[in-house]
């Protein structure tokens, strides 16, 4: 079996460790593994099979000999490494927002629209994690019976945000935990926590991801919008969103309202998601079993629940999505691009 020398762009952050650890779980066929990140994480060293990785700075002339390039960087740097990563005969899939709106550029949730990698120019781009998770949910349905219309609101975990999130959480609840006094409630100012989210997270909920745009909608609500769209290839799907910021460190859950063309009953739709790739259903009232975002941490798959129809309209289901939105929701739907793109033989 042929083997591939492999780039990971972004290899200290959050998103670029857990593809490290992805790409030795699922023995992902690597001649040689090269780790890239920003000058000031140039000389760390990363374990990948039991070895140490001196990371690299990235730098135009990084991807001389690379195969294939795993993006998990900012848009910007994205746009502008990615296209020098394809003059080096490189495939990038990239993890940012940078491409997936591009017309020339394919959106690919391999479960969902595998097709579409067939038309890369050297660049694929990964879903938002918050849509990756409700396409492999809905597309099977939208097959069945032509999802009409999605209301969904996230709740999504801080690790989305990256590790400074994460660290804020941390301090943020320590701190509250090591003065509370009894009885007292209410906002606390961290005296130590470095503020990266608008507001206190901790024993808080923010019902703000991304910036504002002069809708009222948030960039993330919107790219929920415009990506499930284009990878459900269904521009006649009306959608609305409402993405908040919650208290959990990995996993991210949505409450997901669809209407649909033809009548889809609830045991139907169970009986269609229990069979589908990729998804595992968790759907028992009666025991108080449901999908929740610590059972789904370290999972690959995403967990769907509270499978309900929606007595307000006579085609209505509502549903409750989990996934580990590190793995899914970025590094494993990256490596599982790549992994389908040698499959098909188009690297």
């Amino acid at each position: 079996m042929r083997e591939y020398n492999t780039a990971v762009v972004g290899a200290t952050g959050a998103v670029g460790q857990e593809m490290i650890k992805i790409l030795e779980e699922r023995n992902f066929p690597i001649k040689k593994i090269k780790l890239l990140a920003s000058k000031r994480s140039a000389g760390k060293r990363l374990k990948f099979k039991d070895k140490d990785v001196i990371v690299e700075e990235l730098t135009p002339d990084s991807f001389k000999d690379v195969d294939i390039a795993l993006f998990s960087i900012g848009a910007e740097i994205s746009k502008k490494f990615a296209p020098i990563a394809v003059k080096s005969k490189t495939v990038v899939v990239d993890n940012s927002s940078a491409w997936r709106m591009d017309p020339e550029v394919p959106l690919v949730v391999p479960e969902v629209n595998p097709l579409a990698l067939e038309k890369h120019k050297g660049i694929i781009a990964n879903p938002n994690c918050s849509t990756i998770q409700m396409v492999v949910v809905l597309k099977p349905l939208h097959d069945a019976a032509k999802v009409k219309r999605i209301v969904v609101s996230s709740y999504q975990s801080v690790s989305g945000w990256g590790r400074e999130a994460m660290e804020q959480l941390r301090q943020e609840t320590e701190e509250i935990m090591n003065k509370r006094e009894s009885g007292k409630v209410g906002k606390w100012e961290s005296e130590t926590a470095k503020q990266v989210l608008p507001y206190q997270i901790a024993f808080n909920v923010i019902p703000q991801i991304d910036d504002f745009i002069e809708s009222g909608y948030t960039k993330e609500e919107m790219k929920m919008v415009n990506e499930t769209r284009k990878i459900m290839e269904d521009d006649s799907i009306r959608i609305t969103a409402t993405c908040v910021r919650v208290p959990v460190y990995i996993g991210h859950s949505e409450a997901i309202n669809i209407e649909t063309e033809r009548k889809l009953t609830a045991k139907k739709a169970k009986e269609i998601l229990s069979k589908t790739p990729g998804v595992v259903v968790i759907d028992d009232p009666k025991e108080s079993k449901y999908p929740i975002p610590i059972d789904a941490a370290g999972k690959d798959e995403t967990f769907v629940g509270r499978i309900r129809e929606d007595e307000s309209i006579p085609n209505g289901l509502n549903l409750w999505v989990v996934s580990d939105n590190l793995r899914k929701g970025a590094a494993l739907n990256t490596i599982q691009i790549a992994e389908l793109l040698i499959k098909k033989n188009l690297i």
